[in-house]
């Protein structure tokens, strides 16, 4: 891969920030946008911008034909088995809110849903609303030291209760990636369900739902080098065909009248109103620009700056790494002493470095290990080692400050 190349298509990078070169390691929150993204968003503002679905005039074929090429270019990129099973959400939370209060209507009081925690807040709370609503309980995986799941105790909560399983792929906290196929065979064993948060591990890894065998995986445009307010929600036919839609309105109905609705064919009930359009057909030049760098090469890069990163940080006095799972991807969360992440995330701001600081929507995560927050970098293949350098050397000069 050729890097400065690639850096030149986010211009982004070239800004400063305080008078110092911006360094962006705040990958996991968003990654940036490349300049094919944005011209797309701009094409289709300029040329093609016209209600999806609903026109007969050209210009609404033409955005329709754009969406719909998305649609088939994610179906491709996760490996589904049809475009009856990609839904367009708004991110990786309203596709979780989907399936918690759709599925939820076959969960009932005394059920039981396993999660871990590890979760981000997206997959724990949309949980806990269904739980006011309908009596159930929140039985929680938890994390060893390394940031690993305990797997025997995960096979040990499933019960008669058991009903529903939604794990992360990839903790956005300790870049754990999750044995989520093995998890999902022990799932199915009982006969359960799962749903997989993959909103850190998409933009990242070779993301393959069928041979997972993932029940439902959902994650987010914005991350993956494409435009905010996007997202998918795979869903296997038989689930999507039995649930019932949890917004009403335009698009998604077959007839309507007052005394009864019927709903659209697959995947339109579930995607009621008037979509983002434009944003669904820049995801699909997302995606072709991540194929056009080849998945494997991007992993490989980022597992190189990741151990890079890892070893120049640990060269510092004091900072300890939250996360050290064999199996991890590019993210780096750690504290020097006992200096609150958020001062140091100030002070390296005023540096030129972007990195996130708090309990990054992950506050039992926090908890079990003690601390009430974390200094977060994560990476991306545009980023480099000179960088990763300029960023050791922040962070031993603003912990000699403490």
């Amino acid at each position: 891969m050729n890097i400065e190349e690639i850096r030149q298509e986010f211009p982004i990078l070239e800004r400063e920030v305080d008078g110092k070169p911006l360094v962006y390691f705040d990958n996991a929150a968003t990654s940036q946008t490349p300049l094919c993204v944005v011209n797309a968003i701009t094409e289709m503002y300029n040329c093609h911008k016209a209600n999806v679905h609903r026109g007969v005039h050209t210009l609404s074929q033409e955005a329709t034909d754009r969406v719909e090429a998305s649609r088939e270019k994610v179906r491709a990129f996760i490996n589904a088995a049809s475009v009856q099973e990609v839904i367009f959400t708004r991110g990786t939370t309203e596709g979780i809110n989907l399936v918690a209060s759709s599925m939820g209507e076959k969960i009932f009081n005394g059920d039981e849903i396993i999660v871990t925690q590890m979760e981000h807040h997206s997959n724990i709370v949309p949980w806990q609303l269904l739980g006011q609503r309908k009596r159930i309980r929140l039985i929680v995986v938890p994390v060893k030291e390394d940031g690993t799941l305990d797997i025997e105790a995960y096979e040990d909560l499933f019960s008669d209760s058991t009903r529903f399983v939604a794990i992360s792929h990839m903790s956005n906290v300790l870049g754990t990636v999750n044995p989520v196929k093995q998890m999902i065979e022990i799932a199915h064993a009982h006969d359960v369900p799962v749903l997989v948060d993959g909103a850190q591990a998409a933009p990242h890894m070779p993301v393959d739902v069928q041979d997972l065998d993932c029940d439902f995986y959902a994650f987010s445009a914005h991350k993956m080098y494409g435009p905010t307010g996007v997202g998918v929600l795979y869903g296997k036919k038989k689930w999507l065909e039995r649930m019932t839609p949890y917004q009403g309105g335009g698009e998604m109905i077959s007839t309507v009248s007052f005394k009864n609705t019927t709903w659209a064919d697959l995947p339109f009930k579930f995607e009621a109103g008037t979509p983002d359009f434009v944003g669904i057909a820049a995801l699909g030049t997302a995606i072709d620009y991540i194929q056009s760098l080849g998945m494997d090469n991007i992993a490989s890069r980022e597992q190189e700056l990741l151990e890079y990163a890892t070893a120049r940080l640990q060269e510092i006095d004091g900072l300890r790494i939250y996360g050290t799972a064999p199996h991890k991807g590019a993210v780096i969360s750690f504290l020097v002493n006992d200096i609150n992440s958020y001062d140091m995330g100030l002070l390296l701001d005023k540096l030129g470095f972007a990195v996130r600081t708090g309990h990054h929507c992950a506050q039992p995560l926090m908890e079990r290990y003690g601390v009430t927050g974390m200094i977060r970098a994560s990476f991306s293949f545009y980023n480099t080692h000179d960088e990763i350098d300029r960023f050791a050397q922040a962070v031993q000069r603003v912990s000699a400050m403490f």
